[in-house]
């Protein structure tokens, strides 16, 4: 069995990502800082994200990070969080797949504008966004490890049904055939573990929406 970490494993997207794999036969490590696995995943370490080392996540072949923060004042453990990881998981063959956001993703085909830069991008999150799209810069140095960034859509539903439909985008700011930039969390997870069966993306940042 593919054994599959998954970092800050306590989160709802990691929740919905650890139950596709699971059904799916995949040997999945939740790595959280509560007390009790409430996770979904067959093993659960108690361990902050920070703290993981090399040793850690040797017996892995895809470490998932699910990393969320969305408050201004952390919005910089994002690169953090990228810095970290890299330096665990460069030069081995084990693939990091993350969690991104729809900010850095780009709405011109010259690739010259990101949406988190756009003049109508709600200033509420903006903070979220720009951490999140300089992650996104972070990965991008780091030849030597086998990242996938995927973004979502702009209107990621929480508690949004399952369809278990999703168009496979990339770099660019994409709309349904209802010029809808939407998808569930679930349809996420789907889309992702999809990328973690599959392994077509590595080294790119690629993005979902709902059918």
């Amino acid at each position: 069995m593919t054994k599959v970490a998954v970092i800050s494993a306590d989160g709802r997207i990691a929740g919905h990502v650890i139950k596709e794999l699971v059904a799916r036969g995949y040997d999945v490590t939740g790595f959280g800082r509560r007390d009790e696995n409430t996770t979904g995943a067959q093993t659960y370490i108690k361990k902050d994200l920070f703290d993981l080392t090399k040793a850690d996540l040797a017996e892995f072949e895809i470490v998932v990070s699910a990393f969320g923060t969305w408050r201004p004042e952390t919005s910089h453990l994002y690169v953090d969080v990228i810095k970290h990881l890299t330096s665990l998981l460069g030069k081995t063959d084990t693939r990091l797949v993350i969690v991104g956001g729809a900010g850095s993703l780009y709405v011109d085909p010259e690739h010259k504008t990101q949406l988190v830069d756009t003049p109508d991008f709600p200033a509420d999150f903006y903070a979220l966004a720009k951490a999140q799209t300089d992650a996104l810069t972070e990965l991008r140095k780091h030849d030597d490890v086998a990242w996938t960034f995927i973004s979502p859509a702009v209107d990621l539903q929480v508690d949004g049904k399952r369809t278990g439909e999703y168009i496979l985008a990339g770099e660019e700011l994409t709309l349904n055939d209802r010029g809808e930039s939407i998808i569930s969390y679930a349809d996420y997870a789907l889309a992702m573990a999809d990328e973690i069966q599959n392994g077509d993306h590595v080294q790119e940042r690629i993005s979902v929406v709902r059918k």
